[in-house]
């Protein structure tokens, strides 16, 4: 199966998150980079736009645990992503929207460099 698209880890956020979870988790997580990266149209299910940003999240869930990661687009079919969660409650918590759109700043003032 060929890639529609790129992923792009952007710094240590994701990792730092990612080898804090369970193998079981980080199965899931690499499954669905993959699906990301191979297949054109995401379901929601997995792959959500966050109302009122231009970031996305990834979506996983194991057993009853809730994970989330943000990313977004650059230049149409790159996805980047930025940091993850657990998630607790119905809601986003606004300070983790507010680290990744900061992350999100980073970046592009790291690439015009």
């Amino acid at each position: 199966m060929g890639k529609v698209r790129e992923v792009f880890i952007y710094g240590q956020y994701f990792w730092d998150f990612y080898h804090q979870r369970s193998l079981k988790v980080q199965e899931r997580f690499d499954w669905m980079i993959k699906t990301i990266e191979c297949i054109q149209v995401i379901p929601e299910k997995y792959f959500k736009h966050i109302t009122g940003t231009d970031l996305y999240e990834i979506r996983i869930s194991s057993g009853n645990n809730i994970f989330r990661v943000f990313c977004f687009f650059d230049a149409g079919r790159v996805i980047v992503v930025l940091n993850g969660f657990q998630k607790k409650t119905q809601k986003t918590p606004l300070n983790d929207i507010a680290k990744a759109l900061r992350l999100k700043k980073q970046y592009y003032e790291n690439k015009k460099k």
